[in-house]
C-alpha cells in the first residue's frame, strides 16, 4: 500500500501527465492521434509532412542500472515524455522511436561503470553512430527537413553531435539539417536550481539521485521502488550517487520543464529563420 505522501505524489504526477498530454496533437492544422511516429500509419505521416510537419525528434536514452529503487528504462520514459512536450510546443514535429541501445561500457571490461550491474546493455560507439545516421537518412528520404537529436544521458551526446556534423556537411547544399540539441542534457539549469533549493553536490549526486528520481516520479511513479529509496542506494556499490529520498514529483516537474525549455531555446537558435 502506498504511504499518504506517495498517494499525493502519484496524484500530482497524474495531473502532470494529463496537462502535458500524450495522445493527440493538432499539428499545422492536421488533427493527428499521436506525436509518436510509431503510433501513426504511413498515410498519416505522409499527410502530416505534406501539410508542414517537417520536424522530427530522434530521442536517445539507454538501458542502464539506476540503483535498487529505479528501473533500467528510466531515460526512455523521461526523454519520450519530454520529447512529447517539445513536439507539442513546436507544433510541426513528430517523434521517432526512442533509441535505447547506446554506449554504456565495454563488454570486454564489464567491471567498470553501469555494465557491472545486471540488465545494462551497451552498444559500441561506431554502431550507435551508424544507427543514428541511417535513422536520419531514412527520415530525410520521406521529407523531414529538420531532424532534432536529443539525448537523456551523457554517453549518448558525442555520437549525436558527430552524426549531426557529418550529415550537415554532406547535405550542405540541400534543405535538410540535423540539429544536435545538447543543452537539453548538459545546459538546462536544473542542477543549479536544486542547489538554490538548499541541496548540495553530495545530496544531488551524479546518478540515480535527486534529479533522476524526481523526474521519473513525475513521469511515472510506478517505476520507482519506494521501499528501496535510501541515501547512496543503501549499500556500497549500489549504483546510486546522491540521496534519492529527497526526490519529489514537484522537483521532477521542474526538472523536466528546465530540460524542455533549454531544448526549445536551442532548437530556435539552431533553426533560425527556417
Amino acid at each position: 500500500m502506498l504511504r499518504p505522501a506517495l498517494l499525493i505524489r502519484t496524484s500530482v504526477a497524474m495531473i502532470f501527465l494529463t496537462l502535458a498530454g500524450t495522445s493527440s496533437v493538432l499539428s499545422q492544422g492536421l488533427d493527428l492521434p499521436s506525436v509518436f511516429l510509431e503510433e501513426l500509419t504511413w498515410t498519416e505521416v505522409r499527410d502530416a509532412i505534406d501539410q508542414g510537419t517537417t520536424t522530427i525528434i530522434i530521442p536517445t536514452a539507454g538501458t542502464e542500472q539506476n540503483g535498487p529503487h529505479m528501473v533500467l528504462g528510466k531515460h526512455k520514459f523521461i526523454v519520450n515524455y519530454a520529447s512529447a512536450m517539445i513536439a507539442r510546443e513546436l507544433g510541426n514535429a513528430l517523434i521517432a522511436p526512442v533509441v535505447t541501445y547506446v554506449p554504456e561500457g565495454d563488454v570486454n571490461n564489464p567491471s567498470r561503470g553501469h555494465l557491472s550491474k545486471a540488465g545494462t546493455i551497451t552498444f559500441p560507439e561506431e554502431f550507435y553512430i551508424k544507427l543514428l545516421e541511417y535513422a536520419a537518412r531514412s527520415l530525410a528520404v520521406h521529407g523531414f527537413t529538420d531532424i532534432v537529436m536529443i539525448g537523456d544521458s551523457g554517453g549518448n551526446q558525442r555520437g549525436m553531435e558527430q552524426v549531426a556534423q557529418m550529415l550537415n556537411e554532406e547535405w550542405a547544399s540541400e534543405s535538410v539539417r540535423v540539429h544536435f540539441v545538447g543543452d537539453y542534457y548538459s545546459n538546462n539549469g536544473f542542477r543549479s536550481w536544486l542547489e538554490e533549493q538548499g541541496e548540495t553536490p553530495e545530496t544531488i549526486g551524479g546518478h540515480a539521485g535527486i534529479s533522476d528520481t524526481s523526474q521519473l516520479l513525475a513521469v511515472d511513479p510506478r517505476h520507482i521502488r519506494t521501499d528501496k529509496l535510501a541515501p547512496g542506494g543503501g549499500f556500497p556499490d549500489s549504483g546510486v550517487s546522491g540521496d534519492p529520498t529527497r526526490a519529489s514529483v514537484e522537483r521532477g516537474v521542474m526538472g523536466i520543464q528546465f530540460k524542455v525549455d533549454a531544448a526549445l531555446n536551442q532548437i530556435g537558435e539552431l533553426m533560425g529563420g527556417r
